[in-house]
């Protein structure tokens, strides 16, 4: 299953990788996200049936109902009893999860997870984004479009989310370099991964700051929820908005001109990466440096963290929404 020549296309970039010699068979993945039924996770869940397909694995991803850490802990420990191979999580709060994750890998379970870099009690973490380049694409394209002064506020997923968080303190950072006459209003609104909450925020901001000239949001809900009460309030066109989104989703919006843009990476690639590094790690293989992962590219781990970071930052403009939706984003 390992230790052969792979094709691997990832948004575009086909590269040829030779895996390290590795024999495992029927590998059982559950990958639990932080929310079921939201477009960015559904590409995920598409992303590791097709990679588990393709290696005849049974890979299979399981959609709490809500951004909750317990339901989290709840569908690990659901895991853990099915005595599945390997484990991959989309942390809600990296603090919570590490007693259940100590308990599967004290099981003999890999654990692997995404958007939690130094995640303790996990075998890896691989993140499609550095925290800092994610976070200043985003801060760069909002001060363009803000014109470099005036009031804003941040959303981010939760405020337990580590990449989320990692990238608004980037962000942050470098606004405040940069751009002087850019005042951020209060602090940082984890409600990103709700569109409702989004946008139940948003309205609630906009009455209290009504010279409000942007938001920045990290967390795939945030610019829907923010453009819809921006489309109700008629300031799409006064009011920058600017963060990662679903295509599909979001299409509408950015075209009207609701929505300014942002980044994203490809959460299909990133449902593949699950299946591929858990199939790896079960059946015998070491992560090294220098080496070819499919869907990420040549790594440089950080072995004392467990970490993989590569940067494959997409912009989601008018221009490039079309064919990142077509590819079911």
């Amino acid at each position: 299953m390992l230790g052969k020549a792979i094709l691997v296309a990832a948004l575009g970039a086909v590269l040829c990788v030779t895996a390290i010699d590795a024999q495992a068979k029927d590998v059982k993945v559950g990958v639990v996200v932080k929310i079921g039924g939201i477009p960015w996770f559904n590409a995920m869940e598409a992303g590791i049936k097709e990679k588990s397909k393709e290696l005849g694995d049974d890979g299979f991803m399981v959609g709490p109902t809500s951004a909750d850490p317990a339901l989290q802990v709840r569908a690990i420990e659901d895991l853990i009893a099915q005595g599945v191979n390997a484990i991959g999580v989309v942390p809600n709060d990296a603090n919570v999860l590490e007693p259940v994750l100590k308990k599967a890998r004290d099981a003999g379970i890999k654990v692997i997870t995404h958007e939690s870099p130094d995640q303790v009690n996990a075998d890896w973490d691989f993140e499609m984004v550095s925290a800092v380049g994610f976070g200043e694409a985003h801060a760069k394209l909002f001060a363009d479009k803000m014109g470099g002064k005036g009031k804003y506020v941040v959303y981010v997923g939760s405020l337990t989310v580590p990449a989320h968080n990692a990238w608004a303190d980037a962000a942050i950072a470098y606004i405040k370099k940069n751009y002087p006459d850019m005042q951020m209003v209060g602090d940082r609104y984890g409600v990103a991964e709700s569109a409702d909450d989004s946008r139940k925020t948003a309205l609630d901001v906009l009455a209290a700051n009504p010279d409000l000239g942007g938001f920045l949001t990290f967390g795939s809900q945030g610019p829907i929820g923010v453009g819809r009460a921006l489309d109700e309030q008629k300031l799409g066109d006064k009011v920058v908005l600017v963060g990662s989104f679903s295509p599909s989703q979001g299409s509408a919006m950015l075209k009207s001109g609701t929505i300014d843009g942002g980044f994203m990476w490809n959460p299909l690639e990133a449902g593949k990466v699950f299946v591929t590094l858990a199939d790896y790690l079960v059946g015998g293989g070491k992560v090294t440096d220098g080496m070819t992962i499919e869907g990420l590219g040549v790594v440089h781990p950080d072995f004392k963290t467990g970490t993989i970071i590569v940067d494959a930052n997409q912009p989601i403009t008018v221009d490039t929404v079309d064919g990142l939706a077509a590819l079911g984003l």
